[in-house]
């Protein structure tokens, strides 16, 4: 499991519309919440993207920027955000099959997704905070404004 005050394993992923992205173009000047999410489409994982794009200013900003991830497929990443009105990035783990997930360890390899592993990462690439959850059990977002709120200056 990628650690507080570790370096954030870097990664390189599609996003929904099938362009590459980075953790260190997204890091540009601001840190990043990585929301490692199982599937596209299921109940939980739309009610908590749902949720961040309701309030989206305190998600994406001058401070943070805000990407999901999945081992869905770019397509299925696509027609997802398009039904539910997402407008962040939806990046797409599917090939090497979790290999990001696997990375930041949070990748559940029987079940072939990533559980619910949210990592806070400067604008350095040092993880501030993490958040994991087991299948089935939604997240709190709580403690991500408060870690967002406790950067360091210079790390916002």
């Amino acid at each position: 499991m990628t650690e507080i005050g570790s370096a954030a394993p870097d990664l390189t992923l599609p996003d929904q519309y099938g362009r590459p992205t980075s953790l260190a173009e997204l890091r540009h000047g601001r840190a990043v919440l990585v929301v490692f999410f199982p599937f596209a489409f299921s109940r939980i994982c739309t009610g908590e993207l749902a949720a961040i794009q309701r309030d989206l200013e305190r998600f994406d900003n001058d401070r943070v920027t805000t990407v999901g991830v999945s081992c869905d497929p770019v397509y299925s990443l696509k027609a997802w955000a398009q039904a539910e009105g997402l407008e962040m990035p939806l990046l797409s783990d599917f090939w090497a099959h979790g290999e990001v997930a696997r990375s930041y360890g949070v990748l559940d390899e029987r079940a072939g997704m990533p559980v619910r592993g949210t990592f806070l990462i400067d604008e350095h690439g040092v993880v501030r905070w993490t958040l994991v959850n087991p299948p089935g059990e939604a997240r709190d977002f709580t403690g991500f404004h408060r870690a967002l709120d406790a950067l360091p200056a210079g790390a916002d």
